[in-house]
């Protein structure tokens, strides 16, 4: 199994709040990351597909279509945006790393089966600071 991964780059902003709780609690909970303004972060996004490489190509998938993939589906979705009000697959759900990374793979796993006839996503990385990041195997 060969394992081949791409690396993007996105900016956007988020909050944390849960709507059911009171400001104090949310800001208990969430601390700076509730705050009523919202913040941003650079977001490093490293995606991750596995397969045996082409016969023809020696691709497992090539690196320009899943590049091409990520942008359109994700980056040009999320770049510059506010996650909890821009980002339609992000309607109504927690902007946190966790589930957003989870909300990223839903989108990314069937266009990477679709664009190579052995490869499957395999792993995300999103990296919301140089201290913080999740990372998804989809399961």
């Amino acid at each position: 199994m060969i394992y081949v991964t791409r690396k993007e780059h996105f900016n956007a902003a988020h909050r944390l709040f849960n709507p059911a709780w009171s400001d104090e609690k949310n800001q208990e909970v969430f601390g700076p990351c509730a705050n009523n303004n919202w913040h941003g972060h650079n977001f490093e996004l490293i995606v991750t597909v596995k397969g045996k490489p082409n016969p023809d190509t020696g691709f497992v998938i090539d690196l320009k279509v899943l590049g091409d993939i990520i942008k359109e589906k994700i980056i040009d979705k999320v770049d510059h945006k506010n996650l909890n009000l821009d980002v339609d697959f992000m309607k109504d759900k927690m902007a946190s790393c966790e589930i957003f990374v989870m909300e990223i793979w839903k989108i990314l796993a069937p266009a990477v089966n679709e664009a190579a006839d052995d490869a499957r996503l395999h792993y995300i990385k999103l990296i919301e600071t140089p201290k913080n990041f999740v990372e998804y195997y989809g399961e």
